[in-house]
């Protein structure tokens, strides 16, 4: 079944120890759309300003994702993002960031893409996230990402939020901060008691967590020993992992563990480059070859 993504889309000014790019394709949505196309086909929903560089446009066209939800709005401007990163294994710096059309009305969804089974809510506002819920038919499967910006300021609407979707996703500081939990596993079992039916923890460079409310999965990130920039990696493995479940019939603690997996091996193609410079060129094939090794890895006698 297709995948449906909501995020946002801009571009990046970017920097760390490994060199840097300039005006170079970003956002959310992006990230996600290029890894999930890896398992199914993607429709994006996103807007955009005049000013987003046709090459842009046609480079999106050419991953053969439906845009049918891709408004350019004319009189704005694209949002646009700027950030450093001393090490690679730290969090960016953000020297600028111009919101530009994130601060407007949100694009809406086309009536086609209301059937959507499967969808994935980016970190926007969580009264945009509650107002793309209301536009969808009855989903399988809705995840929500969200961030510490929406927690420190928006927690009634995130509480709302969760609420109404099947799955969350977010970083362990962002599960601390929002829980007020240490432990990462009480934290998890908190957030799904405000509706949620698994949550997933990213690490960084030390994995990912899955807690449901009678399981915990913990992976370990892909051991890559090339990275360049991480960014977008978070909304590469949302894609990787909800590409692989948008195929799966059911949602069982071995269809979450597998997706998991997946959503590693894909965000560990796109820190390998800048931007979309290394997941663009990946293949199926290049991430179960990848997938191979990573399940060798795992391996231990019971």
């Amino acid at each position: 079944m297709p995948l449906l993504v909501t995020g946002s889309i801009g571009i990046d000014d970017l920097k760390t120890p490994h060199g840097e790019a300039r005006g170079v394709i970003g956002g959310s949505a992006v990230h996600f759309a290029l890894a999930a196309k890896l398992f199914t086909e993607v429709r994006l929903v996103g807007v955009v300003g005049e000013d987003f560089p046709p090459d842009f446009q046609a480079f999106l066209e050419g991953q053969g994702f439906d845009l049918s939800g891709l408004e350019v709005r004319k009189g704005s401007k694209t949002f646009r993002w700027s950030g450093v990163y001393d090490k690679v294994t730290s969090d960016a710096q953000t020297l600028a960031v111009d919101l530009n059309v994130l601060a407007e009305a949100g694009p809406q969804i086309p009536g086609k893409f209301a059937a959507s089974d499967c969808v994935f809510l980016a970190a926007t506002h969580p009264g945009l996230q509650q107002d793309f819920i209301r536009q969808l038919d009855k989903p399988r499967l809705i995840v929500a990402d969200t961030r510490d910006l929406w927690i420190n300021t928006q927690r009634e609407a995130l509480l709302k939020t969760l609420g109404q979707v099947t799955g969350a996703i977010l970083n362990d500081a962002e599960a601390r901060l929002f829980t007020g939990k240490d432990n990462l596993v009480i934290a998890g079992r908190q957030i799904i008691e405000w509706g949620p039916r698994f949550v997933v923890i990213k690490k960084g460079e030390h994995g990912v967590m899955l807690v449901t409310p009678e399981e915990v999965v913990v992976l370990p990130a892909y051991p890559t020993t090339h990275v360049v920039d991480p960014t977008g990696a978070g909304d590469s493995f949302a894609g990787g992992m909800m590409g692989y479940l948008s195929q799966q019939e059911s949602l069982d603690i071995d269809s979450l563990r597998n997706a998991l997996a997946r959503g590693t091996i894909t965000a560990s193609f796109t820190i390998e480059g800048f931007s979309k410079e290394v997941i663009e060129g990946v293949t199926p094939a290049d991430v179960k070859r990848r997938l191979v090794g990573y399940a060798e890895m795992l391996r231990v006698a019971p």
